[in-house]
């Protein structure tokens, strides 16, 4: 088995993408932050101490997307040229999904997974001081365009 993460000396690598042509691309993640139902009342209300906890964590998501590569050590640096960051508080807390797109030469899953994390983290930090059960979970990918793989979707999603 061949990987290709790893040089024949069975180092790690960051792939050699220079020889592909950009093409559009796009990913779509999804997850949660799930929490108490008296924190639910407080983020509807909006009487989280902390501020605009949605506010922090849309622009914290696409700052997200944006810092993948320095995060991630074997992730390209590629342009991000859109990524949207949705939120929507629900009974269990809030839902997260987060859809970067691109014109380069690879494609951008990990960015929008990153994205995702990266806004439910700053949920967490926002909330934690009224709700340290807080949890993040069901990180995902759902979708992505482009490519040599072309496109795809999770099913049931």
């Amino acid at each position: 088995m061949t990987f290709t993460h790893l040089d024949a000396a069975g180092h790690a690598r960051m792939v050699d993408v220079t020889e592909k042509q950009p093409t559009v691309r796009a990913a779509t993640a999804r997850g949660r932050v799930r929490c108490a139902p008296e924190t639910v009342a407080a983020l509807r209300d909006g009487a989280v101490p902390k501020g605009d906890v949605l506010a922090v964590a849309r622009i914290a998501g696409i700052q997200g997307a944006k810092k993948c590569a320095e995060l991630l050590p074997l992730a390209h640096v590629i342009g991000v040229h859109g990524a949207t960051v949705d939120l929507t508080i629900d009974d269990d807390g809030v839902a997260i999904e987060a859809t970067v797109r691109t014109a380069d030469r690879t494609g951008v899953e990990m960015e929008a997974l990153t994205a995702v994390s990266v806004a439910g983290l700053a949920i967490v930090d926002m909330i934690k001081g009224i709700d340290r059960s807080a949890l993040m979970t069901d990180m995902r990918i759902v979708a992505k365009e482009g490519g040599r793989s072309g496109s795809w979707t999770r099913p049931g999603e």
